[in-house]
């Protein structure tokens, strides 16, 4: 995997010795129209073809490369509060789920994404290759983009498996022949309560030769820590109601005569100790072949570290966390890339494929599993004669997990106008992606003083590792899920009239999903083998599940002038199914875990417009949609079923929701934009499955009602030709459920709170230098973006608190 060296450090030197050129043509143009009324146009690849995203009927947001940089967007959590109709849930750098209007169920716990972890209903994608992965989707640090576009709605036919509820695309700035560019920008961030932040940024275009040339891009970032463990004490509570005997004879495990021993977290406490970091690069390289055809081969890479947690314990205090095992993530990938565009005839032909491999290395407190987990006392006390524990031993619990992603996808396509009223987009897709989970369970009691012995694979079952595990490992999943897919799709577009239009798309896929290898429980008196064979037991075979279909989408657009344009679509959309490991466990009503869970059901319906008022100075765009989302996806952990968290397509869901946005350049000085979403969630069925979530009529959670931003910017001219500007900018989230399932929001105290978030900055520019000032978070706001209550303890991710910032960039053209 990558790892950051001196060529990074050189690298950025050389920029900064580098010397001027002159100015390209393009830079020229954009600054010409920067100055006048009109607002800044941007092209779009959303139907995989380049169009201006007013001219596109489809819905699309898209956050330009000045956007990206006028509003600080880093990583996905900066750029996710301006696009309003984008949730996440998640604890921390790369360990987020994505939602798109609405549709949104509160995540599983990352330690068990690889195991048992959905795939998720958005998809995320970097220029042409997927990256999406079950609970960890790839946190790229934004840099060297030319763009982040964002796909409301079911992209089923052109994006295929995930792009269910949307997509999400990275579009990164490539190789330009002929031209040399560089720049830099570094920059340094304080907060009142955490530590110092730091950054430095950089990007170099070289031309090699006429018809070929390179571009690089990197970065390293370093973010400071604001939350605090502190020192505590945690000792296993006799009257937890959750825990119970072997012996179903029995009552109680414990008496008044049972022992307890403490865990302290003194070596471990520390203040703002959850400090990350992103480090990469990026290079590529475009090779014309001739006039019709060129190459474009890429490669990148980065590695993504945080140390503690994101979400703090209120019950402690504010920021404040007690944590007794070591927090620590370590998330690097490699993915390359390469893409072949040219032209046979009047065809159009695009050539396009990946190779992700990502690894990551995790271990997380998992001490509170002892205020939840079932058999806390079997696996942490002595027994005496009796049956009663006589003394608990040390409760301390940790994880320590490993998942390697791999992925190699292929697509072909064409594009072809059989008239100038009449054309094609179509192609075909293959996609293989394998998952390689090991997660390892400690349990610091002694294992040999309570009669353990080591946990060791069934026999001829394991997945990825066939050795005993060390002392101390109560509980492991070592499970590889692989998921092959070939796909063809297409979309037809014929033009009745200059101003009607209709668009029909289909994909037909065929997806192939396997699931093998065990979960092991430490025991006593045994060979330490015992667990679950899921090629043979509960149901499980070693047969793969098999799904296909045929999505649909339609489309009929009306360009009623030409700056104002209407289109109404139908569409659909799915992700995989998938493998319980809990299947066949049951409840008091002999209810049943199933073996498998399978891809739940979306159809949209939207209606949308597109316009460009007052001379071209006003963008307006919005769309109402109404969603039927059956058969949805809920995770659960329930001991009084089993103590494997499963999946259940447990209810059904409607969505009826209005998101609109708009740019509006009022002066030459002076713009102002915002962004609004309203989401009218309701759940239509429930209680048919095993997972008992809210009521019917109860919202979706994780969807604010209204959220939406609002920003202005100033600029005028200083003497000695210094251009400044000011900006400010708000946003707002209204309440919200943290979980369908009941239980959790009951123990969370129900909704989420609304927030409110300001942000603001000042800067002075000059030919190509640039220093900017900005504050974030100007109220010291404490969003509560995520609660859960995981291992029955609240927590809260948040946002980061009050931050001030200094950055300095510099071009080279």
């Amino acid at each position: 995997m990558f790892k950051y060296n001196k060529l990074s450090s050189a690298i950025f030197i050389a920029l900064a010795a580098s010397s001027s050129v002159v100015a390209q043509e393009q830079t020229a143009q954009q600054e010409e129209a920067e100055t006048s009324k009109q607002i800044e146009t941007i092209n779009v690849t959303a139907t995989k073809r380049t169009t201006n995203i007013q001219q596109t009927p489809t819905a699309v947001q898209a956050l330009s490369s000045r956007d990206l940089k006028e509003q600080n967007i880093g990583n996905f959590d900066d750029y996710a509060q301006y696009v309003p109709n984008v949730t996440s849930s998640g604890r921390g750098p790369g360990q987020n789920d994505v939602f798109i209007r609405g549709m949104s169920i509160q995540p599983i716990t990352v330690m068990l994404s690889g195991a048992q972890g959905t795939m998720p209903n958005v998809a995320l994608y970097v220029d042409e290759q997927p990256v999406t992965a079950p609970g960890r989707n790839l946190d790229v640090y934004a840099t060297d983009l030319q763009r982040i576009e964002v796909l409301p709605g079911p992209q089923g036919t052109l994006f295929g498996a995930s792009s269910q509820a949307g997509t999400i695309r990275y579009i990164t700035k490539k190789p330009v022949l002929g031209a040399f560019e560089a720049g830099f920008t570094t920059g340094f961030e304080t907060m009142a309560e955490g530590e110092m932040s730091s950054s430095s940024e950089g990007y170099i275009n070289i031309p090699v030769t006429d018809d070929l040339a390179v571009r690089g891009a990197f970065y390293n970032v370093n973010r400071g820590g604001y939350i605090d463990n502190v020192a505590g004490e945690f000792s296993i509570d006799p009257n937890n109601p959750n825990y119970r005997p072997m012996d179903p004879s029995m009552e109680a495990l414990v008496d008044d005569g049972t022992e307890f021993t403490s865990a302290f977290n003194t070596p471990l406490a520390e203040e703002d100790f959850n400090d990350s970091y992103y480090k990469g690069f990026r290079l590529s390289a475009k090779y014309l072949i001739n006039n019709n055809w060129e190459l474009l081969v890429q490669h990148q890479a980065q590695d993504l570290g945080a140390d503690g947690v994101f979400d703090y314990d209120p019950d402690v205090g504010d920021l404040d966390v007690e944590r007794y095992y070591p927090d620590e993530l370590e998330d690097s990938f490699d993915l390359t890339t390469w893409t072949l565009d040219g032209r046979l005839g009047a065809l159009e032909v695009l050539y396009t494929g990946g190779y992700l491999d990502r690894e990551i290395e995790q271990s997380v407190d998992y001490t509170g599993y002892n205020t939840s987990g079932t058999f806390i006392v079997y696996y942490t006390c002595n027994y005496g004669d009796d049956g009663m524990a006589e003394n608990c031993v040390d409760p301390t619990k940790g994880f320590k997990g490993y998942q390697e992603h791999t992925r190699f996808t292929q697509e072909a396509r064409i594009n072809y106008d059989f008239s100038d009223n009449a054309r094609i987009t179509a192609g075909v897709f293959y996609d293989d992606f394998e998952i390689n989970t090991q997660d390892d369970y400690l349990y610091f009691s002694n294992p040999e003083e309570l009669g353990f012995v080591p946990n060791a694979p069934m026999e001829g079952v394991y997945a990825n590792n066939p050795n005993t595990r060390p002392p101390r490992v109560g509980f492991f999943n070592d499970i590889t899920r692989t998921e092959e897919q070939i796909a063809a799709f297409g979309e037809f577009t014929y033009d009745f009239t200059e101003q009607w239009s209709a668009t029909i798309g289909l994909r037909w896929y065929d997806m192939e999903s396997d699931f093998y290898g065990q979960s092991s429980f430490a025991s006593k008196g045994t060979d330490g083998d015992a667990g679950r064979d899921y090629n043979s037991t509960a149901g499980h075979t070693d047969q793969p599940l098999e799904q296909d279909d045929v999505i649909p989408k339609f489309t009929v657009s009306y360009q009623y002038t030409p700056d104002v344009l209407f289109f109404a679509t139908y569409s659909e959309g799915f992700r995989p199914g998938g493998f319980n490991r809990a299947g066949g466990a049951t409840n008091d009503a002999g209810e049943s875990v199933n073996t498998v869970y399978e891809s739940d059901e979306v159809v949209n319906y939207e209606f949308g417009w597109k316009s460009l008022l007052l001379d071209n100075s006003l963008r307006w765009n919005a769309n109402a949609y109404f969603v039927e989302w059956n058969d949805m996806q809920i995770s659960r952990l329930d001991t009084d079923i089993s103590i494997l968290t499963f999946v259940d397509n447990a209810a059904d869901s409607e969505i009826r929701g209005l998101e609109t946005d708009f740019t509006w350049r009022m002066t030459d000085n002076f713009t102002f934009s915002g962004a609004l979403s309203y989401n009218d969630t309701e759940l239509t069925r429930t209680g048919q499955g095993i997972v008992r979530t809210l009521p019917i009529g109860s919202e979706l959670p994780l969807t604010p009602k209204v959220q939406g931003n609002l920003r202005g910017r100033y600029t005028w001219t200083l003497e000695n030709n210094w251009d400044a500007f000011a900006q400010v900018g708000w946003i707002y989230a209204g309440e919200t459920y943290p979980s369908l399932v009941a239980a959790e929001v009951e123990q969370a105290g129900g909704k989420q709170e609304s927030y409110n978030i300001g942000n603001a900055s000042v800067g002075v520019m000059k030919d190509q230098w640039s220093v900017k000032l900005y504050i974030k978070n100007i109220t010291d706001e404490r969003a509560e973006l995520y609660t859960n209550t995981q291992d029955d303890i609240l927590r809260t991710t948040t946002n980061r608190p009050r931050s001030i910032g200094l950055s300095v960039s510099y071009d080279f053209y």
